[in-house]
């Protein structure tokens, strides 16, 4: 950890909140990443978000200074966001937002059709989630997208190691079959496409 976030995290116990806005400010991307793949909706994200930091906040004095502060702070936010999603119990992943974390792993398109493809491919990714259940789900984000190791991520869901790689593996061979699907979609959409003409 930097010394000047443990500085902040520091004064932010002891009260000072404009120390607290700078990890709130140093934070907020990732935090809003992580809630809005969690989600899939912008603007739960943001909610999201904001709660997470009312919720460090209120809790700061809780703080481990043994662990990163980032994983805290991500383990309250994949908290909240998995209740959320408790309660409705259903899915609420939607394609229509380009997942933030997708559009800065690929490269930058210069063409239209790359502009195209690269949507696509994000949408699909964000279908592909959606498919899985949060507790799946959250494990895949946390690993792939915040490349957590196992024992940060099980630390962060409250089980054991062997559960998160269990749910790792059962989560890839999922996404795996949802890809092929995909493909298998894409080749008869197009085979249907070229024998229209």
């Amino acid at each position: 950890m930097e010394d000047s976030e443990k500085s902040w995290i520091q004064q932010a116990v002891a009260g000072d909140q404009a120390a607290f806005t700078r990890l709130v400010e140093a934070y907020q991307n990732p935090v809003y990443n992580l809630a809005y793949r969690l989600l899939g909706n912008s603007v739960e994200a943001e909610d999201a978000a904001q709660e997470t930091f009312i919720r460090a906040y209120l809790h700061l004095e809780s703080y481990d200074p043994g662990r990163k502060f980032s994983s805290w702070l991500l383990s309250i936010a994949s908290h909240y966001c998995i209740d959320l999603l408790r309660r409705r119990r259903m899915n609420l992943i939607s394609v229509d937002d380009l997942p933030p974390m997708v559009e800065l792993s690929m490269p930058r398109a210069t063409q239209p059709e790359q502009i195209v493809i690269q949507g696509q491919a994000a949408s699909d990714v964000q279908r592909m989630l959606e498919s899985l259940d949060p507790a799946y789900r959250t494990p895949v984000v946390l690993r792939y997208w915040y490349d957590m190791s196992y024992r940060e991520i099980a630390e962060l869901m409250g089980v054991t190691e062997s559960t998160v790689k269990t749910r790792l593996h059962r989560a890839r061979a999922k996404l795996a079959r949802e890809a092929q699907n995909t493909l298998q979609n894409a080749d008869e959409d197009r085979v249907y496409a070229q024998t229209a003409v």
